[in-house]
């Protein structure tokens, strides 16, 4: 910043302090439209920032929320398939019998695991991180979105990590293989449904918590009420 004031000619001690003066507050003014105009700038660029990770987030829930719906109505259908072959087993029901059974349900040929993940955004908020302008947004709020990506973040980590845990998958390729011939072990069928049915029901668990955080995120006028869940 440069500032050149006219040179008058100074013939007293009152003149140098008045025109002393007139330079000080020449520079406190130009420091303070300089601090207003920063002060502005941070402001608006705040303010850009939430509304863009805000709506990034509300997209973020709406693709949680179809996710559900469809994992939901799927782990319904294992569930009552795993119980209607755990009852032909209990009750002894021949083999030929209980194969019929499994062929018959899963003819259509759809059987599979069939897990809707959503499709989780994050790009509103790497730009905020990278253009610094979520160094500017309010503490409270650049927390609760920290914490809604963060659980993004850690809902994508537990998915691989069930799926190692709860999936056999060599079990399962062989299952649909065999399904695909017209020939299935029914109680290997057993276990794989049972698998597949603990994995989308466990899916379920992460994706009711992470509405939750990312719903937490949202100011509390436009957040959307928490969903829950109806999957057993």
């Amino acid at each position: 910043m440069h500032i050149e004031l006219p040179k008058p000619n100074i013939h007293s001690v009152k003149e140098f302090m008045t025109h002393y003066l007139m330079i000080v507050l020449s520079i406190l003014t130009a420091l303070g439209l300089e601090q207003l105009i920063v002060s502005l700038h941070q402001h608006h660029a705040a303010s850009a920032a939430s509304a863009q990770i805000e709506d990034e987030i509300r997209m973020n829930l709406a693709s949680i929320h179809n996710a559900r719906l469809q994992d939901i109505a799927q782990a319904a259908a294992l569930d009552e398939l795993r119980d209607d072959l755990v009852h032909d087993l209990k009750t002894e029901a021949p083999n030929s019998e209980v194969v019929q059974h499994i062929l018959a349900r899963t003819s259509s040929g759809r059987f599979n695991l069939n897990l809707k993940w959503p499709t989780l955004r994050h790009e509103a908020w790497d730009v905020a991180v990278a253009d610094q302008s979520a160094s500017w947004i309010e503490g409270s709020r650049m927390h609760r979105y920290s914490a809604a990506y963060a659980g993004q973040r850690d809902a994508i980590i537990n998915m691989n990590t069930d799926i190692t845990l709860v999936l056999d998958g060599p079990r399962l390729t062989d299952t649909l293989t065999d399904l695909r011939t017209g020939s299935v072990e029914p109680r290997s069928f057993l276990h794989v449904v049972g698998q597949m049915a603990a994995m989308l029901n466990e899916t379920q668990n992460n994706l009711a918590l992470l509405e939750k955080q990312l719903n937490d995120a949202l100011p509390r006028e436009s957040a959307p009420p928490a969903r829950t869940s109806s999957a057993r």
